[in-house]
């Protein structure tokens, strides 16, 4: 099961912007009440589980031979799904110590990293539009996360590195996964997730530094803790991790970055929506940047990725 077309790859992209965005709002207090690595486990333990019908019903369909080797699928996957993890954990241990804004505008420079970390790891070599749209989005990223209230905290570094470990996903999935099936690769980058999730949790456990938390089955008995669990495993998970995989077969690496910069818009139209928080002037121009950026990567040159 893939997407089929560009343009249909594009707007699955950007609904899965709006999921994550969405999900910022249902989540927050979810990972109050249970530890991020122990949500997690849950989150893409579930993810990797309801993606396994389709690849069944994949297969029955298909009755083809297999073109690729296992051990390939699981290094690959392995790996895309460790990228995947640590951007995670660096991005949550960060915002124990720096501010949301902060979080959001650095985050967000996965969006200019992404043709960099290609240039630099695989020469490939994009058009002027790009670096003016990376550097458009980039500005507009700081004025909707941080506006003028940029103070600098020691979990800038650990965000730092949860973009770069993002960019690097994105990369690596352009260069990696065009000859391996969607749906098997996407479940074993969300299993890769979900176990060294686990794997973390556990050490936590041990050593006692979730020891402020209520027990798991208290955890597990409230009702916004399971409805975070299941929107993030089968929405913000399982759908975007698939469609993220098949989408970038047809869509070069630089502009789902761009697309993925419409997250921090979508999330603060479900602040502004479930939490009435406003966006502000400066904040608005910010979105409008974003999307210009968007549309101007698209539109403002048809030139091609190259290898030198």
């Amino acid at each position: 099961m893939m997407i089929g077309t560009p343009l249909v790859a594009f707007w699955a992209l950007v609904m899965v912007t709006f999921i994550w965005g969405v999900g910022f709002v249902i989540v927050d207090d979810a990972i109050n009440k249970m530890p991020v690595n122990v949500f997690n486990a849950f989150r893409f333990g579930i993810a990797a589980l309801a993606l396994l019908p389709l690849w069944v019903f994949a297969n029955k369909q298909a009755n083809a031979t297999r073109d690729y080797k296992l051990s390939t699928l699981f290094k690959i996957g392995g790996g895309l799904g460790l990228l995947l993890f640590l951007g995670f954990s660096f991005q949550t241990q960060g915002m124990l110590y720096t501010s949301v804004s902060n979080t959001g505008f650095i985050t967000g420079l996965s969006v200019p990293l992404v043709p960099i970390t290609g240039v630099i790891l695989f020469r490939k070599k994009v058009g002027i539009e790009v670096w003016l749209s990376a550097i458009i989005a980039t500005l507009g990223l700081y004025l909707l996360t941080i506006g003028d209230k940029l103070e600098f905290n020691n979990g800038d570094i650990m965000v730092a590195f949860a973009a770069l470990c993002y960019a690097l996903h994105i990369t690596f999935m352009a260069k990696l996964s065009s000859k391996l099936p969607v749906i098997p690769l996407s479940i074993i980058q969300l299993g890769a997730v979900a176990i060294y999730s686990t794997l973390i949790s556990g050490y936590e456990e041990v050593s006692g530094i979730n020891a402020d938390y209520l027990s798991l089955w208290e955890q597990l008995n409230s009702s916004g803790v399971i409805v975070a669990i299941l929107y993030s495993a089968l929405f913000a998970s399982a759908f975007a991790y698939w469609a993220q995989t098949s989408s970038q077969r047809l869509i070069e690496p630089h502009k789902i970055a761009l697309i993925f910069a419409l997250e921090p818009i979508f999330a603060h139209m479900a602040a502004f929506v479930f939490l009435g928080e406003q966006l502000g002037i400066k904040g608005s121009i910010g979105a409008s940047l974003i999307v210009f950026a968007m549309l101007y990567s698209e539109l403002g040159g048809k030139r091609k990725l190259t290898v030198c």
